[in-house]
Parts: C-alpha cells; sequence; structure tokens
C-alpha cells in the first residue's frame, strides 16, 4: 500500500494535468454525466468537467456530448446555459439550442439577463460560437467596473472570481487599456502570502479564485502571478484531484475542473 501511494504521488507530480484529467474520468456516470462521490450527475458539473479535460488536452467521451444534450432542458440560468454552450462547443458540436435560449435574455441595456455574471459568461459563449455581439453588451460590462476596478455578480461588492470571469469576456471581444489593467491591479490585491487568491477580502486562498485569477492574466497576454500556480500543484492530492483550500477538500470535481485550465494556461473561451 505504501509502495502504491508513492507511485501515485510521484504521479501526480510527474503530470498535475493528466492525473488530474484521470480523476475526472474516474467520475464519469454510466449515463455519461459527471458526479461528486455519492451524488447524482448533473448538467453544470458535467460541463465543467468536460472544459476541464479539454483544456488539458484529453477528450472526454461521446457519453459526456449525449448527456448534455439530454440535460439541456433543465438549464435555467444564462450562466448555466453559458457554460453548457462553452462546453458543447469544446467538444466540436453545435449548441444551438442552449445558444438559442440564451439570446432571449439578451436586453436593450446590453445586459444578458441583468446580471454582470451571467452577461460575462454569456459573451465567452457567444464568442466561442461566433455569435454576434452587441456593442451595447460590452459598454454595459465597462460601465459596471468599480471604482477600485473589479466587478461583483451584481452591482455591489466586487470580487475576484468575477472580475475574473469579466476579464476574460472583454479580452475575448479585443477589449484592452486601461479597464483590463485596473482589473489586474485589483486582482492582486487578493494575493495571500501563500501565493494564492482569495474570493473576497479575509477569506483565505481557495484553488478555485487562484484558477480564475491565473486564467484572467493570461487572458490579458501576462503571465500568471508568481506562485499562483505554484499554490494549486500543492493542493493536489494523491488520486489527482485538487483540495478546495488547505483546510477544505470539497467538491473535488468542480474544483478539478476548474483548476486544469489554469495550469494548462487555457483562459476561456478555450481554443
Amino acid at each position: 500500500m505504501r509502495l502504491a501511494a508513492l507511485v501515485a504521488a510521484a504521479a501526480v507530480a510527474a503530470s498535475p494535468g493528466a492525473s488530474g484529467v484521470g480523476f475526472l474520468q474516474s467520475r464519469q456516470a454510466e449515463n455519461g454525466g459527471f458526479a461528486e462521490a455519492g451524488q447524482p450527475a448533473y448538467p453544470q458539473l458535467t460541463a465543467w468537467a468536460v472544459l476541464g479535460v479539454r483544456a488539458a488536452g484529453a477528450t472526454p467521451s461521446d457519453a459526456a456530448a449525449r448527456y448534455l444534450v439530454q440535460h439541456e432542458s433543465e438549464l435555467k440560468s444564462t450562466t448555466d446555459l453559458a457554460l453548457v454552450v462553452l462546453a458543447e462547443n469544446a467538444l466540436g458540436q453545435r449548441a444551438d439550442r442552449p445558444l438559442a435560449r440564451l439570446r432571449v435574455f439578451e436586453q436593450p441595456n446590453g445586459s444578458v439577463g441583468g446580471l454582470v455574471n451571467g452577461t460575462a459568461w454569456s459573451v465567452l459563449a457567444f464568442r466561442a460560437t461566433g455569435t454576434p455581439i452587441r456593442r451595447r453588451t460590452i459598454r454595459w460590462l465597462l460601465a459596471r467596473q468599480s471604482r477600485a476596478g473589479g466587478w461583483g455578480w451584481t452591482a455591489r461588492a466586487a470580487d475576484s472570481n468575477d472580475t475574473a470571469a469579466v476579464v476574460e469576456a472583454l479580452r475575448a471581444t479585443g477589449v484592452g487599456g486601461r479597464p483590463i489593467r485596473r482589473a489586474l491591479r485589483f486582482l492582486l490585491g487578493f494575493r495571500n502570502r501563500d501565493g494564492g487568491f482569495e474570493l473576497t477580502q479575509g477569506r483565505g486562498s481557495d484553488a478555485q479564485s487562484t484558477a480564475w485569477v491565473a486564467q484572467a492574466f493570461l487572458a490579458a497576454g501576462k503571465p500568471p502571478p508568481r506562485g499562483a500556480l505554484a499554490y494549486l500543484r500543492r493542493l493536489q492530492r494523491a488520486d489527482g484531484s485538487f483540495r478546495y483550500s488547505r483546510r477544505y477538500s470539497a467538491t473535488p470535481v468542480w474544483v478539478t475542473a476548474q483548476v486544469l485550465p489554469a495550469l494548462a494556461r487555457k483562459p476561456f473561451p478555450l481554443r
């Protein structure tokens, strides 16, 4: 048993991405969806797993694509629809139905559904599929940048995750300059001494926030902040999964799926 553990640890150290993919593949259910241990599969988590596996250079089984198509009717929010559009596109299939439903949420003021996070994710989905993006949508996002330089999922306090998502969306449409520089400076304010980043001030570093920030910098044509990827690698366990933080290991499928694109140095939308 000790030898097996050492072999597993060596494999993780040699290829964090490959072992992370292996962990995700081990959590694929018979119906093609992905699930946390002891829980049923659901389309949002399956979409995240697909994006993580594809970012790492692997190809999910055809069953994952069938599962997503079969469960499209369960998607209700703009973020969920956009996420599945991105995943189906990453699998090389058309996402006409969820994309059409997503476009219904477009509002005259430029937002998609009225929230910052839903609008940012919709922009990523539109960009990935070659769908026209209204100029007013980009203006709407830019107008909601806080004085400090960040974005929140609503107009309230900004956080690292939503700021990173908006940076990726804006960069995907060619926006650069001062808004992006301000956002990157804002994100650096969430860095901790361990190299990781936190969601909001005082929460402590976590894998998902750190991965988001790394992707935002990559989208802006910058290297990930020093220590960020090393922090992520330190959270990987012998089975290939990633801990949420040093203290917590909850939802390893979700966390691992979000960490893999950052370690592969690939922002959204995947290309």
